[in-house]
């Protein structure tokens, strides 16, 4: 299709400020010296845009944030990574969102000032800009609450004009998981880890859980972190390993795995090649402080793919 649009990301604007170190927070005015801190690009979705921008695909961003220093922040930096941020909508006295990171390596918590984080509704996302598409990805479900209830509408328009969809859901902080299951068959490629599968499913082996999401959906590829991934599509299913890295931390490499799996998928790459190259942008975005600044360019990672 001759579309000036590989992926339309519909999703949530927020950057992140990382505080790494010895993070964990002491009441009662104690102040503490951390290591490290960073203001850096945020939101699953933004970073996923950045990912799939930084392996080649042409990538569009619609999303709603503030006329303030924030949603500034995040604009430039979008642009900045080849992103078309032109249909973000703005608002003027709004508040874009922000996400506080305390980063232990491996590990990390997070506080997260919603803002606009949830205005986006499916409703703003006009049949023009789809038409200008060839995939549909949202990220966050949970949080963007109000796009959740146009979602299954908007991912039928998609259908309807032959544009392919993924969704990874991130975590639901109520703990419910309410409404993917209904929203499935009308996803191409779902991309959950594997808590995240696992809560879906509310079976405990990640297994017997991705092979009832496989039920569901086209495409099932599930992080496992360091261990790699799942991935089952039809009645093909692969498993890849990940590659070694020096881990700075683990911010936004669940989102560089889906860009690098949905290139894959754009390209007609199998499943097992997809994969790979989805596990080897994971694992690289890990090298580097912040979801985006060692996210690999497609002829880096092709080294490891095969």
């Amino acid at each position: 299709m001759n579309r000036p649009f590989d992926v339309l990301v519909a999703g949530e604007i927020n950057p992140d400020l990382i505080l790494s170190g010895n993070v964990t927070p002491e009441f009662g005015q104690v102040e503490k010296l951390i290591e490290n801190a960073s203001l850096d690009i945020g939101s699953s979705s933004a970073i996923f845009a950045c990912g799939a921008a930084r392996l080649g695909l042409k990538v569009a961003f619609i999303g709603v944030c503030g006329e303030d220093l924030f949603g500034q922040y995040m604009l430039d930096a979008m642009r900045a990574r080849s992103v078309d941020v032109s249909n973000v909508i703005r608002i003027p006295g709004g508040q874009t969102g922000l996400s506080v990171i305390l980063n232990r390596g491996s590990d990390r918590a997070i506080l997260t000032h919603p803002g606009l984080i949830a205005a986006l509704k499916a409703s703003d996302i006009p049949d023009r800009l789809l038409h200008q598409t060839r995939h549909l990805h949202v990220a966050s479900y949970f949080i963007q609450t109000a796009l959740q209830q146009g979602l299954p509408d908007l991912f039928q328009r998609a259908q309807e004009f032959s544009v392919t969809t993924s969704l990874d859901t991130n975590w639901d902080p109520s703990d419910t998981w309410k409404g993917v299951l209904e929203l499935l068959p009308l996803t191409d490629v779902f991309l959950p880890n594997a808590a995240e599968a696992c809560a879906i499913t509310g079976l405990a082996d990640i297994d017997t859980a991705a092979n009832e999401l496989s039920k569901h959906t086209g495409i099932a590829a599930i992080k496992q972190g360091a261990q790699g991934a799942i991935g089952l599509g039809g009645k093909v299913k692969s498993r890849v390993s990940s590659i070694p890295v020096n881990v700075v931390d683990t911010v936004g490499a669940g989102d560089s795995f889906d860009a690098g799996f949905i290139f894959g998928y754009l390209n007609d790459w199998g499943l097992e090649k997809s994969l790979r190259l989805a596990a080897v942008c994971g694992a690289f975005s890990t090298r580097a402080a912040g979801g985006t600044s060692a996210q690999p360019a497609l002829e880096e990672a092709s080294h490891y793919v095969g």
